[in-house]
């Protein structure tokens, strides 16, 4: 508990929380999105799962740090280049999230699967957990990854991502009403899981991209829609009155 009494511990505990919100931000889009597809009943059932198989698996990652750094050494060799076993863990997730993404916009599109909806039981919640759980894997990765190099403290770290959880977890029912809510922001945020998925794919074979050149377009994009969505809202009120 004594990292936790210090100035410096508190800081952290402060940046980290806050690091973790902004990079949980992409799994919190990907959940509301797949939970989308199973009934109105159990979609906050299959969220809340969703953010605790987050939680377990960072906090997991976390106590294995030997394991975590060793992910970064190559196994082999490509072109001169080593390939460690976090750059297949990112690729292959990449491109998992680029065809899931893709397929989700075709759907939503074409109306592919809304007429199966209401037919999905039990089956469809354990498809959903198992696609969570699968890219809970990839976003704990660089999440941990962030936190081992920013703070020494493990309990800090996992405190940190215990909170960024809590707020996350507060917050997912209205990010996933708002997306449901609104067609146009849930193809945005399908086109935003592309771009990440592209993203990781090309940190996966080395070209690092700093995410503030990956957020920053993103916010934009969605400030544009939120004043597509404030006019058009306003113009629909006009023409009722």
């Amino acid at each position: 508990m004594g990292a936790f009494l210090t100035s410096d511990g508190l800081v952290a505990l402060a940046t980290l929380t806050a690091l973790e919100v902004v990079l949980g931000v992409d799994n919190v889009v990907f959940i509301a999105i797949v939970s989308a597809r199973l009934p109105a009943a159990q979609q906050p059932m299959a969220r809340r799962i969703g953010l605790a198989l987050a939680l377990i698996t960072r906090v997991l990652l976390l106590l294995t740090l030997s394991w975590i750094m060793g992910l970064v050494q190559p196994l082999f060799h490509v072109g001169g280049r080593g390939v460690s076993g976090r750059d297949l863990i990112l690729l292959a997730g990449g491109l998992f999230l680029v065809a899931k993404a893709t397929w989700e916009i075709y759907a939503k599109v074409e109306g592919a699967h809304e007429d199966a909806r209401a037919a999905r039981g039990r089956r469809g919640m354990v498809g959903v957990v198992v696609q969570i759980m699968i890219l809970d894997v990839v976003f704990s990765l660089d999440s941990v990854i962030t936190a081992i190099g920013m703070v020494d403290e493990v309990p800090i770290m996992i405190v940190a991502i215990v909170l960024a959880m809590v707020v996350m977890l507060l917050a997912m029912e209205r990010v996933s009403g708002f997306v449901e809510a609104h067609p146009s922001v849930k193809i945005l945020a399908l086109s935003f899981l592309i771009l990440i998925g592209v993203v990781l794919v090309a940190d996966g074979l080395g070209h690092h991209l700093p995410k503030g050149y990956v957020y920053f377009p993103m916010a934009f994009a969605l400030g544009v829609e939120m004043l597509n969505l404030r006019y058009r809202t306003r113009r629909a009120r006009r023409r009722a009155d």
